[in-house]
Protein backbone atom coordinates (compact mmCIF):
# COMPACT_ATOMS: atom_id res chain seq x y z
CA UNK A 1 0.00 0.00 0.00
CA UNK A 2 2.68 2.08 0.78
CA UNK A 3 4.64 1.36 -2.26
CA UNK A 4 1.54 2.12 -4.81
CA UNK A 5 1.15 4.97 -2.89
CA UNK A 6 4.88 6.43 -3.54
CA UNK A 7 4.70 5.50 -6.82
CA UNK A 8 1.40 7.16 -7.19
CA UNK A 9 3.63 10.06 -6.21
CA UNK A 10 6.33 10.06 -8.12
CA UNK A 11 4.35 9.99 -11.23
CA UNK A 12 2.02 12.86 -10.32
CA UNK A 13 3.76 15.55 -12.37
CA UNK A 14 3.67 13.30 -15.46
CA UNK A 15 -0.18 12.72 -14.96
CA UNK A 16 -0.25 16.86 -14.19
CA UNK A 17 1.34 17.48 -17.68
CA UNK A 18 -0.82 14.72 -19.21
CA UNK A 19 -4.55 16.19 -17.82
CA UNK A 20 -3.09 19.59 -18.96
CA UNK A 21 -2.97 18.31 -22.53
CA UNK A 22 -6.36 16.56 -21.98
CA UNK A 23 -7.51 19.83 -20.51
CA UNK A 24 -6.59 22.07 -23.84
CA UNK A 25 -8.13 19.17 -25.84
CA UNK A 26 -11.72 19.13 -24.64
CA UNK A 27 -11.60 22.88 -23.96
CA UNK A 28 -10.87 23.35 -27.65
CA UNK A 29 -13.82 21.56 -28.25
CA UNK A 30 -16.48 22.90 -26.14
CA UNK A 31 -15.67 27.01 -27.45
CA UNK A 32 -16.19 25.07 -30.74
CA UNK A 33 -12.52 26.42 -31.94
CA UNK A 34 -13.02 22.36 -32.95
CA UNK A 35 -15.83 21.51 -34.27
CA UNK A 36 -16.56 17.87 -34.21
CA UNK A 37 -18.55 15.69 -36.90
CA UNK A 38 -22.12 15.19 -36.83
CA UNK A 39 -24.18 12.93 -39.08
CA UNK A 40 -27.39 12.50 -40.60
CA UNK A 41 -28.03 8.89 -38.88
CA UNK A 42 -28.12 8.47 -34.86
CA UNK A 43 -24.35 7.49 -33.53
CA UNK A 44 -24.12 5.83 -29.86
CA UNK A 45 -21.16 5.87 -28.39
CA UNK A 46 -20.38 2.91 -25.65
CA UNK A 47 -16.96 3.86 -23.44
CA UNK A 48 -14.98 5.15 -20.87
CA UNK A 49 -12.68 7.17 -18.99
CA UNK A 50 -10.35 4.32 -18.08
CA UNK A 51 -7.97 2.62 -20.25
CA UNK A 52 -10.16 -1.00 -20.07
CA UNK A 53 -12.01 -3.27 -17.81
CA UNK A 54 -15.34 -1.67 -17.72
CA UNK A 55 -16.77 -4.98 -19.94
CA UNK A 56 -17.64 -2.34 -23.22
CA UNK A 57 -17.67 -5.21 -25.93
CA UNK A 58 -20.91 -7.17 -23.32
CA UNK A 59 -22.21 -3.78 -23.60
CA UNK A 60 -21.59 -3.46 -27.25
CA UNK A 61 -23.29 -6.95 -28.04
CA UNK A 62 -26.01 -6.44 -25.85
CA UNK A 63 -27.03 -2.94 -27.98
CA UNK A 64 -26.79 -5.02 -31.55
CA UNK A 65 -28.81 -8.37 -30.04
CA UNK A 66 -31.50 -5.78 -29.02
CA UNK A 67 -31.49 -2.50 -31.70
CA UNK A 68 -30.55 -5.39 -34.89
CA UNK A 69 -33.88 -6.36 -35.06
CA UNK A 70 -35.40 -2.75 -35.63
CA UNK A 71 -32.81 -0.90 -37.30
CA UNK A 72 -29.75 -1.47 -39.52
CA UNK A 73 -27.10 -1.16 -37.30
CA UNK A 74 -23.15 -1.14 -38.05
CA UNK A 75 -20.65 -0.97 -35.76
CA UNK A 76 -17.46 0.92 -35.91
CA UNK A 77 -14.29 0.16 -33.48
CA UNK A 78 -10.69 1.18 -33.61
CA UNK A 79 -9.16 -2.04 -34.00
CA UNK A 80 -6.70 -2.22 -31.43
CA UNK A 81 -3.75 -3.42 -31.94
CA UNK A 82 -4.14 -4.28 -35.15
CA UNK A 83 -1.54 -5.05 -37.41
CA UNK A 84 -3.95 -3.34 -40.86
CA UNK A 85 -3.61 0.60 -40.84
CA UNK A 86 -6.58 2.58 -42.03
CA UNK A 87 -10.27 1.86 -42.60
CA UNK A 88 -10.84 -1.54 -42.97
CA UNK A 89 -14.65 -3.75 -43.49
CA UNK A 90 -14.38 -6.76 -41.36
CA UNK A 91 -16.84 -8.67 -43.79
CA UNK A 92 -13.86 -8.35 -46.15
CA UNK A 93 -10.92 -8.89 -44.36
CA UNK A 94 -12.55 -11.91 -42.22
CA UNK A 95 -9.41 -12.10 -39.89
CA UNK A 96 -8.25 -11.14 -36.25
CA UNK A 97 -5.20 -9.32 -37.19
CA UNK A 98 -6.82 -7.75 -39.80
CA UNK A 99 -9.58 -6.20 -37.73
CA UNK A 100 -8.45 -6.55 -34.05
CA UNK A 101 -10.17 -8.89 -31.42
CA UNK A 102 -12.97 -7.37 -30.45
CA UNK A 103 -13.88 -6.36 -33.84
CA UNK A 104 -13.58 -9.85 -35.15
CA UNK A 105 -15.78 -11.27 -31.74
CA UNK A 106 -18.66 -8.86 -32.76
CA UNK A 107 -18.33 -10.01 -36.48
CA UNK A 108 -18.25 -14.21 -35.48
CA UNK A 109 -21.25 -13.22 -33.12
CA UNK A 110 -23.01 -10.97 -35.70
CA UNK A 111 -21.79 -11.74 -39.37
CA UNK A 112 -25.14 -10.06 -40.43
CA UNK A 113 -24.11 -6.44 -39.19
CA UNK A 114 -21.42 -4.73 -40.60
CA UNK A 115 -18.50 -4.09 -38.52
CA UNK A 116 -15.12 -1.51 -39.56
CA UNK A 117 -11.92 -0.45 -37.77
CA UNK A 118 -10.60 2.97 -38.51
CA UNK A 119 -8.21 4.84 -36.07
CA UNK A 120 -10.12 8.10 -37.36
CA UNK A 121 -13.47 7.72 -36.06
CA UNK A 122 -15.08 11.05 -38.25
CA UNK A 123 -13.62 9.43 -41.58
CA UNK A 124 -14.50 5.86 -40.74
CA UNK A 125 -18.27 6.78 -40.69
CA UNK A 126 -18.86 8.27 -43.72
CA UNK A 127 -16.59 4.90 -45.92
CA UNK A 128 -19.10 2.90 -43.38
CA UNK A 129 -22.02 4.35 -44.88
CA UNK A 130 -21.00 4.27 -47.92
CA UNK A 131 -19.72 1.08 -48.08
CA UNK A 132 -23.19 0.03 -46.38
CA UNK A 133 -26.05 2.63 -47.05
CA UNK A 134 -28.56 0.89 -45.60
CA UNK A 135 -26.95 1.65 -42.37
CA UNK A 136 -29.75 3.80 -39.58
CA UNK A 137 -27.85 3.70 -36.46
CA UNK A 138 -24.09 3.47 -35.88
CA UNK A 139 -22.17 1.98 -32.21
CA UNK A 140 -19.33 3.36 -32.08
CA UNK A 141 -16.94 1.07 -29.43
CA UNK A 142 -14.34 3.00 -27.34
CA UNK A 143 -15.29 6.27 -28.39
CA UNK A 144 -15.97 7.98 -25.20
CA UNK A 145 -12.37 10.14 -25.89
CA UNK A 146 -12.88 10.62 -29.72
CA UNK A 147 -14.32 13.82 -29.72
CA UNK A 148 -14.38 14.61 -33.03
CA UNK A 149 -17.17 12.82 -33.90
CA UNK A 150 -20.58 14.37 -31.54
CA UNK A 151 -22.27 11.06 -30.76
CA UNK A 152 -26.27 11.53 -30.27
CA UNK A 153 -26.41 8.85 -27.44
CA UNK A 154 -22.99 8.61 -25.50
CA UNK A 155 -22.58 5.87 -22.91
CA UNK A 156 -20.84 6.16 -20.53
CA UNK A 157 -19.55 2.59 -18.56
CA UNK A 158 -17.25 2.23 -15.59
CA UNK A 159 -16.74 -0.72 -13.36
CA UNK A 160 -18.28 -1.49 -9.76
CA UNK A 161 -14.64 -2.29 -8.27
CA UNK A 162 -12.86 0.81 -9.48
CA UNK A 163 -15.19 3.84 -10.26
CA UNK A 164 -14.15 6.76 -11.98
CA UNK A 165 -14.59 8.88 -8.74
CA UNK A 166 -11.70 6.33 -7.10
CA UNK A 167 -9.41 6.83 -9.58
CA UNK A 168 -6.73 8.79 -10.75
CA UNK A 169 -5.22 10.09 -14.29
CA UNK A 170 -2.71 8.23 -16.30
CA UNK A 171 0.06 7.76 -15.75
CA UNK A 172 -0.62 7.74 -11.77
CA UNK A 173 -4.14 5.76 -12.48
CA UNK A 174 -6.05 4.01 -15.11
CA UNK A 175 -8.09 7.50 -16.43
CA UNK A 176 -7.66 8.47 -19.71
CA UNK A 177 -9.39 12.04 -18.55
CA UNK A 178 -10.17 13.85 -15.82
CA UNK A 179 -13.30 13.10 -13.48
CA UNK A 180 -15.27 15.94 -14.95
CA UNK A 181 -15.21 14.32 -18.35
CA UNK A 182 -18.11 12.45 -17.29
CA UNK A 183 -20.65 15.01 -17.76
CA UNK A 184 -20.34 14.49 -21.61
CA UNK A 185 -22.50 11.27 -20.75
CA UNK A 186 -26.58 10.99 -21.30
CA UNK A 187 -26.17 7.02 -19.80
CA UNK A 188 -24.23 5.90 -16.65
CA UNK A 189 -24.07 2.51 -16.67
CA UNK A 190 -22.46 0.75 -13.46
CA UNK A 191 -21.10 -2.25 -14.42
CA UNK A 192 -19.00 -5.78 -12.90
CA UNK A 193 -21.85 -5.32 -10.35
CA UNK A 194 -22.07 -8.07 -7.83
CA UNK A 195 -25.53 -10.33 -7.93
CA UNK A 196 -26.28 -9.43 -4.52
CA UNK A 197 -26.20 -5.78 -4.82
CA UNK A 198 -28.53 -4.23 -2.96
CA UNK A 199 -30.95 -1.00 -3.61
CA UNK A 200 -29.10 0.78 -0.45
CA UNK A 201 -25.91 -0.08 -1.55
CA UNK A 202 -26.69 1.22 -5.11
CA UNK A 203 -27.96 4.51 -3.82
CA UNK A 204 -24.69 4.43 -1.69
CA UNK A 205 -22.41 4.77 -5.43
CA UNK A 206 -25.18 6.68 -7.08
CA UNK A 207 -24.74 10.06 -4.26
CA UNK A 208 -20.56 9.21 -5.01
CA UNK A 209 -21.10 9.40 -9.08
CA UNK A 210 -23.32 12.22 -8.81
CA UNK A 211 -24.98 12.18 -11.76
CA UNK A 212 -26.35 15.31 -13.86
CA UNK A 213 -30.36 15.71 -14.47
CA UNK A 214 -29.12 14.98 -18.00
CA UNK A 215 -28.04 11.60 -17.07
CA UNK A 216 -29.20 8.21 -16.19
CA UNK A 217 -27.55 5.74 -14.36
CA UNK A 218 -28.25 1.89 -14.14
CA UNK A 219 -25.92 -0.72 -13.05
CA UNK A 220 -25.76 -4.02 -15.04
CA UNK A 221 -23.69 -7.55 -14.02
CA UNK A 222 -22.30 -10.13 -16.11
CA UNK A 223 -24.43 -14.05 -16.61
CA UNK A 224 -21.59 -16.02 -18.02
CA UNK A 225 -23.25 -19.11 -19.82
CA UNK A 226 -22.05 -23.17 -20.31
CA UNK A 227 -18.33 -22.69 -21.65
CA UNK A 228 -17.95 -24.82 -25.11
CA UNK A 229 -15.03 -26.11 -27.00
CA UNK A 230 -13.23 -22.95 -28.53
CA UNK A 231 -13.85 -24.98 -32.36
CA UNK A 232 -17.08 -26.20 -31.62
CA UNK A 233 -19.90 -24.32 -29.85
CA UNK A 234 -21.98 -27.30 -29.39
CA UNK A 235 -19.31 -29.14 -27.64
CA UNK A 236 -20.26 -27.96 -24.10
CA UNK A 237 -18.97 -28.32 -21.06
CA UNK A 238 -20.16 -29.39 -17.59
CA UNK A 239 -19.02 -27.75 -14.19
CA UNK A 240 -18.19 -29.61 -11.68
CA UNK A 241 -16.34 -28.96 -8.19
CA UNK A 242 -13.77 -31.58 -8.91
CA UNK A 243 -12.37 -29.71 -11.71
CA UNK A 244 -9.37 -28.24 -12.32
CA UNK A 245 -8.68 -25.16 -14.57
CA UNK A 246 -5.95 -22.94 -16.07
CA UNK A 247 -7.10 -19.52 -16.58
CA UNK A 248 -5.95 -18.35 -19.76
CA UNK A 249 -6.73 -14.49 -20.19
CA UNK A 250 -5.43 -11.35 -22.02
CA UNK A 251 -8.03 -9.07 -20.79
CA UNK A 252 -8.11 -5.70 -18.48
CA UNK A 253 -9.48 -7.03 -15.15
CA UNK A 254 -10.14 -10.64 -14.34
CA UNK A 255 -11.10 -10.54 -10.41
CA UNK A 256 -15.06 -10.18 -11.22
CA UNK A 257 -14.27 -13.62 -13.78
CA UNK A 258 -11.98 -15.38 -11.31
CA UNK A 259 -14.71 -14.86 -8.28
CA UNK A 260 -16.97 -16.87 -10.66
CA UNK A 261 -15.29 -19.54 -11.75
CA UNK A 262 -13.67 -19.91 -8.67
CA UNK A 263 -17.55 -20.55 -6.98
CA UNK A 264 -18.06 -23.51 -9.70
CA UNK A 265 -15.17 -25.12 -9.38
CA UNK A 266 -11.88 -27.11 -6.98
CA UNK A 267 -8.64 -25.20 -8.44
CA UNK A 268 -8.37 -22.56 -10.21
CA UNK A 269 -4.57 -21.64 -11.42
CA UNK A 270 -3.67 -18.48 -13.31
CA UNK A 271 -2.22 -17.63 -16.34
CA UNK A 272 -2.27 -13.73 -17.75
CA UNK A 273 -0.95 -12.19 -20.04
CA UNK A 274 -1.28 -8.20 -21.28
CA UNK A 275 -4.54 -7.05 -22.61
CA UNK A 276 -4.94 -8.34 -26.10
CA UNK A 277 -2.28 -9.81 -26.38
CA UNK A 278 -1.24 -11.96 -29.37
CA UNK A 279 -0.40 -15.72 -28.11
CA UNK A 280 2.91 -16.53 -29.87
CA UNK A 281 4.10 -20.54 -30.52
CA UNK A 282 6.11 -20.21 -27.27
CA UNK A 283 2.92 -19.01 -25.43
CA UNK A 284 1.23 -21.69 -26.66
CA UNK A 285 4.14 -23.90 -25.74
CA UNK A 286 4.14 -22.77 -21.90
CA UNK A 287 0.31 -23.10 -22.02
CA UNK A 288 0.06 -26.94 -22.51
CA UNK A 289 3.29 -27.25 -20.39
CA UNK A 290 1.25 -25.10 -17.53
CA UNK A 291 -1.65 -27.29 -18.37
CA UNK A 292 -0.24 -30.73 -18.29
CA UNK A 293 1.15 -30.17 -14.86
CA UNK A 294 -2.38 -29.67 -13.34
CA UNK A 295 -3.06 -32.53 -11.45
CA UNK A 296 -6.11 -35.11 -12.02
CA UNK A 297 -7.87 -36.23 -14.82
CA UNK A 298 -10.44 -33.57 -14.44
CA UNK A 299 -8.67 -30.56 -15.61
CA UNK A 300 -9.13 -28.27 -19.13
CA UNK A 301 -8.24 -24.64 -20.14
CA UNK A 302 -10.57 -21.81 -19.52
CA UNK A 303 -10.12 -18.27 -21.78
CA UNK A 304 -12.72 -15.51 -22.65
CA UNK A 305 -14.21 -14.90 -25.57
CA UNK A 306 -11.89 -11.92 -26.78
CA UNK A 307 -9.14 -14.11 -25.95
CA UNK A 308 -10.16 -17.19 -28.42
CA UNK A 309 -10.17 -15.19 -31.23
CA UNK A 310 -6.38 -14.37 -30.60
CA UNK A 311 -5.78 -18.01 -29.66
CA UNK A 312 -7.89 -19.52 -32.68
CA UNK A 313 -4.71 -18.54 -34.85
CA UNK A 314 -3.48 -21.54 -33.65
CA UNK A 315 -5.99 -23.97 -34.29
CA UNK A 316 -3.88 -26.40 -35.88
CA UNK A 317 -1.23 -26.71 -32.80
CA UNK A 318 -4.41 -27.26 -30.54
CA UNK A 319 -5.88 -29.74 -32.52
CA UNK A 320 -3.06 -31.57 -32.90
CA UNK A 321 -2.02 -31.44 -29.48
CA UNK A 322 -5.39 -32.31 -27.88
CA UNK A 323 -5.54 -28.59 -25.74
CA UNK A 324 -8.93 -28.72 -24.32
CA UNK A 325 -9.38 -25.22 -24.65
CA UNK A 326 -13.06 -24.04 -23.14
CA UNK A 327 -14.53 -20.20 -23.72
CA UNK A 328 -16.76 -18.63 -21.13
CA UNK A 329 -19.42 -16.93 -22.79
CA UNK A 330 -20.61 -13.90 -21.09
CA UNK A 331 -23.98 -11.45 -21.67
CA UNK A 332 -24.97 -8.39 -19.99
CA UNK A 333 -28.26 -8.36 -17.26
CA UNK A 334 -29.64 -4.94 -15.75
CA UNK A 335 -30.09 -5.13 -11.82
CA UNK A 336 -32.57 -3.92 -10.38
CA UNK A 337 -35.83 -4.80 -12.99
CA UNK A 338 -33.98 -1.78 -15.15
CA UNK A 339 -33.88 -3.39 -18.40
CA UNK A 340 -37.24 -1.49 -20.08
CA UNK A 341 -36.38 1.42 -18.27
CA UNK A 342 -32.74 1.32 -20.08
CA UNK A 343 -34.61 0.36 -23.54
CA UNK A 344 -36.59 2.97 -23.28
CA UNK A 345 -33.94 5.47 -22.40
CA UNK A 346 -32.27 4.62 -25.42
CA UNK A 347 -36.07 4.30 -27.28
CA UNK A 348 -36.95 7.87 -26.51
CA UNK A 349 -33.78 9.63 -27.42
CA UNK A 350 -33.81 7.69 -30.73
CA UNK A 351 -37.31 8.71 -31.31
CA UNK A 352 -36.21 12.42 -31.40
CA UNK A 353 -33.42 11.96 -33.58
CA UNK A 354 -33.56 14.88 -36.28
CA UNK A 355 -30.58 14.66 -39.29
Amino acid sequence: MIRNTLVKLLLAPFSLLYGLAILIRNLLYRQEILRPARFDIPVISVGNLSIGGTGKSPHIEYLVRWLKEYLPVAILSRGYKRESTGFRIGQQAPSVKSIGDEPFQFLMKFPEVPVAVAENRELGIPLLLKSYPGTRLILLDDAFQHLSVKPFINILLTSYDLPFTRDYILPSGRLREWRSSYRRADILVVTKCPSGLTPEEANELKEELKPFPHQTLYFSEYHYGTPYFIFNPGLRLRWNPDHYALLVSGIANTDYLQAFVRSQIKYLHLFPFADHHWFSNYDLGQIKRQFDSLPGPGKFILTTEKDATRLSIHRDYILENKIPIFVLPVEVRFLFNDEERFKNTIRGKLLDFKS
